[in-house]
């Protein structure tokens, strides 16, 4: 595994993955994976706290979904593939989180306030769904992440993670001897950065000069024969804090396409209107010739508007700049009809999809494959979280 910040991101196995899936997360997972440690995970627990369905079979989805991910270039040796219920340790990380997390805080959360009018009528009314969002922390918290990708609908969660960690540091972070072990970490700057180390923590703690906060910030940063565990102390110490046990993650996201289904809607598995991932070319053709159009074009010497045509938006995404100019102009002057301008749109997601199924084909002729990279993963995965777990717990004096 690399050296650079913890990156964390999840996925929940509830259906076959799509083009949404492929463009709104797969595609970022691939080109960050290279750039973070990443761990990237299947959220099946958290998956049956809103949608319990006992006739799912979860493993051979799980093995699916998997699959999909490594066809779309998800490399086991580059990022940590692993599922959460195979983490024991997110459980009890998640149980001493509860510990020191007020009602309140979940109460608020908005993910649960947006369906608090529904629980008459639907079975939500669990804490399996009010503690979500704290299950949710402790994931990320088990890997001390750094970044956490997610779409921008999330960022009140990832708030609440902040929130967490922040409460979690400022009831626990005290180690004794705080101030003295602070006074001996700053000796081992050396003593000129010591001297300005100390000029800025006076300037900051004193007369509240925010530039010198930051240029106290980055001396640490740039002191790269200072211990990890002396470098957070005088982090903490530059606020007056404590140490810092837990990251207060901060996210990621990159505005991706919203895909259409093939109803004209946002692509979703709920809606029943997706183009699966590795599906057959015959699949997909019959399902794009079958996409709604702009409705003003009945006939087809109708001139039609793109903007109203959810075909055009799937152009976005997938046309180069020739293939787009082409499909606009002959909406506009009627000069294509309908079944013309999806062509190259099915040309171009049966190429994509034809190199998905490639790319998989390996571990579909190898099942024993799959295990072994999500068995792999998950046993890194707890490596990582039981190093954290034990840290925690030692912090809480329950280390017995």
């Amino acid at each position: 595994m690399n050296s650079h910040p913890k990156l964390f991101s999840t996925m929940r196995p509830s259906g076959r993955l799509h083009l949404g899936h492929y463009f709104g997360a797969l595609q970022n997972w691939r080109k960050y994976q290279y750039e973070y440690e990443s761990y990237f995970m299947l959220a099946d627990i958290s998956s049956l706290t809103n949608q319990y369905n006992p006739e799912l079979n979860l493993e051979e989805l799980i093995e699916t979904v998997v699959i999909d991910w490594l066809a779309s270039g998800i490399d086991p040796s580059q990022a940590t593939i692993f599922i959460q219920s195979k983490v024991p340790e997110h459980f009890e990380l998640s149980t001493l989180l509860a510990a020191v997390t007020p009602l309140s805080w979940l109460e608020r959360v908005p993910s649960y306030k947006e369906k608090i009018d529904e629980l008459e009528h639907t079975d939500l009314s669990t804490y399996g769904f009010l503690g979500l969002p704290l299950l949710q922390a402790a994931n990320i918290l088990a890997y001390n992440s750094k970044f956490v990708l997610i779409n921008e609908e999330q960022l009140a969660n990832i708030e609440f993670v902040r929130e967490v960690a922040r409460r979690f540091n400022h009831l626990f972070g005290r180690e004794e001897g705080f101030e003295e072990k602070a006074q001996l970490s700053i000796k081992k700057l050396g003593s000129k950065k010591a001297e300005i180390y100390e000029q800025l923590l006076m300037e900051y703690q004193q007369e509240g000069n925010e530039e010198s906060l930051e240029r106290a910030r980055f001396l640490l940063q740039d002191a790269l024969n200072l211990a990890h565990g002396d470098r957070e102390r005088l982090f903490a110490f530059l606020e007056n804090k404590s140490k810092v046990i837990f990251n207060e993650p901060q996210a990621i996201f990159d505005k991706s396409n919203i895909i259409m289904g093939v109803d004209g809607q946002k692509m979703s598995n709920k809606a029943n209107n997706c183009i699966y991932l590795r599906e057959s070319e015959e699949e997909v053709s019959k399902k794009i010739r079958s996409m709604p159009t702009d409705p003003a074009r009945i006939r087809r010497t109708d001139r039609g508007n793109p903007e109203c045509c959810p075909v055009w938006k799937l152009h976005q995404v997938y046309s180069d700049k020739e293939v787009k100019e082409w499909a606009e102009m002959g909406c506009i002057s009627a000069g294509i009809g309908c079944l013309d301008c999806k062509q190259p749109l099915i040309d171009k997601i049966n190429e994509q999809q034809s190199e998905l199924r490639e790319n998989a084909r390996i571990y579909e002729e190898d099942p024993t494959l799959v295990k072994r990279i999500i068995t792999d993963g998950c046993n890194r995965a707890r490596d990582v979280a039981s190093d954290t777990l034990k840290e925690i717990k030692q912090t809480m004096n329950i280390n017995y």
